[in-house]
């Protein structure tokens, strides 16, 4: 059932609780995707101001609030936009000036800081991508493919009607058992956003500064991010990173049937589950170390209830595995990280056929299999910025020299991943890129409030 897990959630949602702006925050920011899921993603290029606006004006209609984030929706909307977009709808000089200079400067130029380079490098990627061509994002997820195209119709219908508008193109995403293109449930650790009015799960811990994710809130620090000027523009938004991977699922495959222990799929399994710190069902390698455990995996009350204090030595789970260092909840960090200001709500979204264990890098083709990694954060360019350089591209933090992120990590050559075990660890060499980065955007996710002031050019008034 799509909703189950809502059901679950409102029964820890306290109305009485909520210190929010709950009606003018986006209820994307706060509503996880439905499992299973589908939904759009569309891309738009604003060509006059006055088209922008249009624009905008129409979408907001279609954009619910975070009052009822806990309720049943079927489908729901969300917008973004880039500085590009931002400067194309005509926002005053003072206003584009005061975000943060890597949102002014777009994904492409930090590029260097982003360690975005070979084959991951901005002139490799996609033309929707290029030449700060990416004004507004839509997002649409929805728990039915009926639902997606109410949706889509109600949202994006009209744009013939609106001149000055150009519509780059779509892209159609969905998971029917919610798992990544590898075939891993994925998205299962989020942070509880204080004021948001739900008590924790297991696992969850404290609930994280809601400035953290929310402008003009206080954030981790005692006091708010910096956020864009005027309040009316900047308060209750957030930011938003946008990278398109391609997947490489065969070569993933082929990695995994030259280094596992036995030819057995099994073997392969206990590999792939070493390399990515959970098993396909979702269960972390810390509550179940031998073998996948889908009762747990699926179990929301448990599957996120752990951290690696009581495994120092990473003999269940890898320090080096994707989920440990994208959170290493109580690991020892060679490098201090205050790991509360670099939690991010994850909005990732799956494209293309479902995890086939027989293919092989032969069958990989570009823009087959893939997945969009979406981030929501009040810090957002500076946290994808820290985790490409330190937590992905690097292993100093956890005293792994150059040991690269074996799921995401860029691999100009062949990496290695080391294993603990007694008595010796253990290391697999010929890691390889595999998810190739097709290009992305840092964008700007307004308020409703900001998206009518931007629509009705409020600064004119």
């Amino acid at each position: 059932m799509p909703f189950d897990h809502l059901r679950e959630l409102r029964k820890r949602f306290r109305r009485e609780s909520v210190t929010l702006q709950l009606d003018d925050i986006q209820s994307l920011i706060l509503r996880s995707r439905p499992e299973p899921y589908v939904g759009i993603h569309a891309g738009l290029r604003v060509d006059t101001p006055e088209g922008g606006r249009a624009l905008l004006g129409r979408l907001v209609e279609y954009v619910p609030s975070a009052q009822d984030w806990t309720a049943d929706m079927h489908a729901w909307t969300g917008v973004a936009i880039s500085h590009a977009g931002l400067k194309a709808m005509g926002l005053p000089e003072e206003s584009l000036a005061s975000f943060p200079l890597p949102f002014r400067q777009g994904m492409a130029a930090r590029a260097g800081q982003l360690m975005d380079t070979g084959e991951n490098a901005p002139e490799t990627w996609e033309e929707f991508y290029k030449d700060d061509s990416l004004h507004v994002a839509v997002t649409i997820y929805a728990d039915s493919e009926e639902s997606r195209a109410d949706a889509v119709e109600k949202a994006l219908g009209y744009l013939e009607e609106i001149d000055g508008v150009t519509l780059l193109g779509t892209h159609a995403f969905g998971a029917p058992d919610a798992a990544n293109p590898f075939g891993y449930h994925d998205s299962l650790s989020q942070p509880l956003v204080a004021g948001a009015g739900v008590d924790a799960l297991p696992g969850q811990e404290r609930a994280i500064a809601a400035g953290e994710f929310i402008l003009g809130e206080d954030s981790e620090t005692g006091s708010p991010v910096a956020m864009p000027s005027p309040d009316v523009l900047g308060r209750n938004g957030s930011f938003v990173v946008l990278r398109k991977y391609d997947s490489r699922v065969g070569a993933w495959n082929d990695f995994l049937r030259e280094h596992a222990e036995e030819d057995t799929q099994e073997s392969r399994d206990a590999l792939g589950a070493k390399l990515v710190g959970r098993w396909r069902s979702g269960a972390p390698l810390v509550l179940s170390p031998e073998k996948d455990d889908v009762d747990l995996g699926m179990d929301q009350s448990r599957n996120d209830d752990f951290d690696y204090s009581d495994d120092r030595r990473g003999l269940m789970c890898p320090h080096s595995a994707h989920v440990r260092r994208m959170n290493p909840r109580g690991s020892e960090l060679t490098i201090l990280t205050d790991e509360n200001i670099h939690r991010i709500i994850r909005r990732s979204s799956t494209f293309g056929p479902e995890w086939d264990p027989d293919l092989t890098a032969a069958d990989d083709k570009d823009d087959e299999r893939g997945l969009f990694f979406i981030f929501i954060s009040a810090r957002a360019y500076d946290t994808v910025e820290f985790l490409q350089q330190e937590w992905i591209n690097r292993g100093n933090f956890v005293d792994l020299g150059t040991e690269r992120d074996p799921v995401v990590g860029l691999h100009e050559e062949p990496g290695r991943f080391t294993i603990p075990d007694r008595p010796v660890r253990k290391r697999v060499d010929g890691v390889t890129t595999f998810n190739r980065l097709r290009g992305g955007e840092y964008m700007f996710m307004p308020s409703l409030t900001a998206l009518r002031w931007i629509a009705d050019a409020g600064w004119e008034s």
